[in-house]
């Protein structure tokens, strides 16, 4: 007996379809008869999802087309904020944040600013490289928007790393561990002071992989602590808590910027002009032209003579954030141990030398075989091809250089056969140039293929890693023509541009292209991970 072989259908009704087999079967049946093979091949999903049951669609499933033109570093947050003015909520807040994906506040933008709408996240002060700015439109977004937003229970679907619950993933579950080693890193004549240091990670179970960063909670330097509390009058062991005053500024509050809340607090001990102006200060006004300036010591300096209750005024002020740094060394070179390349910051407004918290806690207030709370960060998409025999090219001046110190001794070790090209430069060549002698063995022996160098301070003209990159046009665009990828560390704002500004340059010139095509050429390099940055 034959038994007849059923034809092939195509398949009309998705599987997703609330139908059963035998259904879905039927309905597929049916409609092939009722149009020829070739009709069925092109129907459309439009027109059969009115055989769709309407699923339920979810907060995030807003129609938003997923495109951030806002999504750069380098653009004001009035322009992004001007771009995104069509976009659903989350979009918004998105636009607000600091554009550099850093990984500071736990997240990348995108997900800090889904979070937040989702009610998943109730900081909105995260965002540290977007400071005031990013917090004050996060709040302004909130108030103008916030009923807009799904309620749901904060606990109720943590963050991802959070979730994980393993010590020393996220900044929410840090761990310890001890700083082994720092020393200076310029020579004599720098106008810089930075520090390599390492941290023994033996004994806390942390592993990393060369493109993550390491976050650090840093600790305000006593005399700067002391100041404060000698200008609300306070006594230093006045009882926070079950902590002294000193003991919660030193280790749990930031003390820079002055935040909006502070100038609230003021406002209420304060009476005539200087009420006016502290009102103004809290509202983000800047009457005296000094609002960029004014830290928590300049405000109660500003306004001297209140005597804030000692909670209240805690309860005013922000708490005191983790810094991320780029890793600077590979674990497979030197297993259990993590080093970072760091730029003391100091600068002078008034008679008062000013410092970064972190830089200055890494450089002076903590010594070798000292315990701090540390976590590694995972990057977000910025690490090495997974083909090792692909060529890379990285631009790092100043500390900048600290992750492709790490890609390239990664290379090193795991005898990775494509080829490496550095772009490096700084202030002085003869007391500037970090890790010199490692740089100068790895092209002796021919790892590192290529190393331009670049320094601004060493004659009558200033020269910068963009500046070398142009005149070796030519030969970076053949590199990129053979599959390299490209890689970029350093400041956001200027640096950061001016590379991307001579990249289109270069593709407009050395490939023959129109200058929408050179941005075209660089945007897909991006998209295709080829171009990926690490900026701050």
């Amino acid at each position: 007996m034959t038994v007849n072989a059923q034809p092939i259908l195509p398949m009309i009704v998705p599987e997703s379809a609330p139908f059963s087999d035998e259904q879905r079967s039927w309905l597929n049946g049916f409609f092939a008869g009722l149009v020829s093979l070739d009709q069925v091949t092109a129907l459309t999903q439009d027109q059969t999802k009115g055989l769709m049951v309407d699923v339920p669609k979810g907060p995030l499933d807003d129609g938003d087309d997923g495109e951030a033109p806002w999504h750069d570093q380098t653009m004001p947050i009035s322009e992004r904020m001007k771009l995104a003015e069509a976009k659903p909520l989350r979009r918004k807040m998105m636009a607000a944040m600091a554009q550099q994906d850093c990984g500071q506040c736990g997240y990348n933008c995108e997900d800090y600013s889904n979070a937040l709408f989702l009610r998943k996240e109730e900081r909105l002060n995260l965002c540290v490289p977007g400071g005031k700015e990013t917090n004050r439109m996060l709040k302004k977004l909130f108030e103008e928007f916030g009923d807009a937003a799904p309620v749901a229970p904060l606990a109720e679907t943590p963050t991802k790393e959070v979730a994980l619950g393993v010590p020393g993933r996220s900044r929410d579950n840090p761990m310890t561990a001890k700083l082994s080693v720092r020393y200076l890193l310029n020579g004599a004549k720098s106008e810089k002071r930075t520090h390599h240091v390492e941290f023994d990670l033996g004994g806390t179970g942390l592993d990393y992989i060369a493109g993550d960063s390491f976050g650090i909670f840093p600790e305000n330097h006593p005399g700067l602590v002391d100041a404060v509390i000698a200008l609300i009058g306070a006594r230093p062991d006045a009882k926070i808590g079950g902590k002294t005053l000193r003991e919660v500024l030193c280790k749990d509050i930031s003390l820079s910027p002055a935040p909006d809340s502070l100038f609230q607090l003021i406002s209420l001990l304060v009476g005539g002009e200087r009420r006016k102006k502290s009102k103004a200060l809290a509202a983000g006004e800047d009457p005296d032209g000094d609002a960029a300036t004014l830290d928590v010591l300049a405000a109660v300096k500003k306004f001297e003579g209140i005597r804030p209750d000692p909670e209240v005024f805690i309860e005013a002020l922000e708490p005191l954030q983790p810094r991320l740094y780029s890793i600077s060394s590979s674990p497979k070179a030197d297993p259990g141990k993590i080093s970072l390349t760091v730029d003391l910051v100091r600068y002078v407004i008034g008679e008062r030398e000013r410092r970064g918290t972190a830089s200055d806690y890494l450089a002076n207030g903590i010594e070798p075989g000292g315990a701090l709370k540390v976590y590694v960060q995972r990057a977000h998409n910025f690490g090495l091809p997974q083909n090792p025999d692909t060529p890379i090219i990285m631009v790092g001046p100043g500390t900048g250089v600290a992750p492709f110190r790490a890609f390239l001794q990664e290379r090193m070790a795991t005898n990775a056969k494509g080829n490496n090209w550095l772009f490096f430069g700084h202030q002085r060549s003869d007391c500037d140039f970090f890790y010199q002698d490692e740089l100068s063995a790895m092209q002796s022996s021919g790892l590192l293929t290529r190393l331009t160098l670049a320094w601004s301070r060493d004659g009558n003209e200033k020269i910068y890693v963009q500046d070398r990159m142009r005149e070796e046009g030519a030969e970076l665009f053949a590199w990129l023509e053979a599959g390299a990828h490209f890689y970029i560390c350093g400041d956001a704002k200027r640096m950061a541009k001016d590379v991307e500004r001579v990249l289109v340059e270069t593709f407009s010139k050395h490939g023959n292209r129109s200058a929408e095509d050179a941005v075209a050429y660089l945007n897909a390099l991006k998209k295709a991970g080829r171009y990926q940055s690490d900026v701050y």
